[in-house]
């Protein structure tokens, strides 16, 4: 199964590092994001990615381009213009790199790259956000409630502490962090979806989140899988910073590799949700 990764947005509210490099190669403890979300999916033995490339992409070429030498040990002789490798670390990735525009909208970026998805279902997500989704459940929720699309829902994390009033008079009677029950879900990406979903994209400009998501509410198409675990997307320096921190506690949630494998749920089922939030991004 292939797992499309959308990396083509401009990244405007990180400009301080996206000056310098895309979105998706900002890093948290010394690896881009994308090399955490692709992490994830390979920890749930998905290996092969098509990445969507837009604003600065060369420079998400030359990462991979450029990832087997820093991931080992190697012997240069420059004479013989030979390099001998005497160590190799790197992930079992296959990665196709595809310049999708730089101005492309996300529906428009996915069609971009239909050539490389074939006829099978296929993985979909943005280059900006990390979970500790459970990939296999999500696959398998998807092809169990026979849809043409899934959408995972998240809780939005809360930004911004929440009042408690008093019930009797105007005052403030404390503050608190906002829960899960402050919000609605959004869409927290990791779509899972079938090759038919591509024909419900007209061109460049159109927004996966909008028209055709729209058309596959109105199809009875689109089923929604709710996950109550981790989620961040990587917004703005806040959200950044909120990342590193976790990371630098030495237990960052989303990195499943590093714990134990998780006992797969025996009903699935229960994660079915009647209606979904979209929410658009790039």
């Amino acid at each position: 199964m292939k797992v499309v990764i959308l990396a083509g947005g401009y990244g405007t509210r990180l400009s301080e590092h996206t000056s310098v490099v895309p979105k998706p190669l900002v890093e948290i403890g010394g690896r881009p994001i994308l090399w955490h979300i692709m992490r994830l999916y390979s920890y749930h033995g998905l290996n092969e990615f098509v990445i969507c490339c837009g604003y600065k992409g060369s420079v998400i070429k030359d990462y991979f381009l450029n990832y087997l030498p820093h991931q080992g040990d190697f012997t240069i002789d420059l004479q013989r213009n030979r390099i001998e490798t005497h160590r190799n670390e790197s992930e079992p990735w296959s990665v196709t790199l595809v310049d999708t525009g730089e101005k492309t909208m996300t529906g428009g970026r996915l069609k971009r790259v239909r050539e490389y998805l074939g006829n099978s279902t296929f993985c979909l997500t943005y280059g900006d956000g990390v979970s500790d989704v459970n990939i296999r459940e999500l696959v398998a929720f998807h092809h169990q409630q026979g849809a043409l699309a899934t959408v995972t829902a998240v809780q939005q994390p809360g930004r911004f502490g929440a009042i408690n009033l008093s019930s009797d008079r105007p005052r403030v009677a404390g503050f608190r962090e906002k829960d899960a029950s402050d919000g609605q879900v959004i869409n927290g990406g990791f779509f899972v979806a079938e090759p038919e979903v591509l024909d419900l994209i007209d061109n460049d400009s159109t927004s996966w989140e909008n028209e055709p998501l729209a058309r596959l509410i109105e199809q009875d198409q689109l089923a929604v899988y709710r996950h109550r675990g981790y989620w961040q997307n990587m917004d703005t320096l806040r959200d950044k910073a909120v990342l590193q921190e976790l990371w630098d506690s030495g237990k960052p949630p989303w990195c499943v590799w590093n714990k134990e494998p998780a006992t797969p749920s025996k009903d699935i089922s229960k994660n079915a949700q009647p209606a979904m939030v979209a929410q658009a991004r790039i």
